[in-house]
């Protein structure tokens, strides 16, 4: 069956700006909407009223993305919180589904969106030329989700010392920056690929 819309979910407005440019990429003429909540916090604590919403009125050719940020936590426990939460609302999830009658996908950015940029750094570096270009190669970069000591922190680290953001890095200009240039079949990040894999099939099923 051809998904016609995707509701995604999400925990803030970085990932929101990311994706409102990626998505069109992906899910080709499916349309879609974003809903961003205040933190982690909120959407977890919110997301089992949510599904139970939708477990009432959800057509059979739409479906549910959940996107959170793993931070410092386990990211098997994590996944696994909301897959229960999925099912205490009577939803099928893509990872309990044997076929592709499922409603809801339960994806994690490791450690948080910042490692998708890393992942795909001829995107950052289009956005913001003065960075090195060398950064992929370097070992402590090489995997963008294991990354240690924080993405976003490290994100800002290299554009401050390219000149950018000298005050902060200001995160919803630089997810529209590097975004509008991402291109999913080159991403390096593991976590990014299983996200994309996820809405690639609903595009093409």
């Amino acid at each position: 069956m051809t998904v016609s819309h995707v509701e995604v979910l999400i925990e803030e407005p970085s990932m929101e700006a990311a994706l409102r440019l990626l998505l069109p990429k992906i899910l080709g003429g499916a349309s879609f909407g974003i809903y961003t909540y205040q933190c982690k916090d909120d959407l977890m604590e919110k997301l089992p009223e949510r599904l139970r919403g939708y477990s009432s009125w959800l057509p059979a050719d739409n479906r549910i993305v959940v996107v959170m940020d793993r931070d410092d936590e386990d990211c098997h426990a994590l996944k696994d919180r909301l897959e229960k939460i999925a099912a205490g609302a009577g939803l099928i999830t893509r990872s309990k589904a044997r076929t592709l009658s499922y409603q809801v996908v339960n994806r994690l950015a490791i450690e948080e969106l910042e490692a998708w940029y890393f992942g795909d750094w001829d995107a950052v570096k289009a956005a913001y030329p003065r960075i090195s270009h060398k950064i992929p190669i370097q070992a402590r970069y090489r995997d963008p989700d294991a990354i240690a000591g924080g993405t976003w922190e490290a994100f800002e680290r290299i554009l401050q010392h390219a000149g950018y953001f000298k005050n902060g890095l200001r995160k919803i200009e630089a997810a529209r920056a590097v975004a509008q240039h991402w291109q999913p079949g080159r991403n390096r990040s593991r976590s990014f690929h299983v996200f994309h894999e996820a809405l690639h099939e609903m595009a093409v099923s």
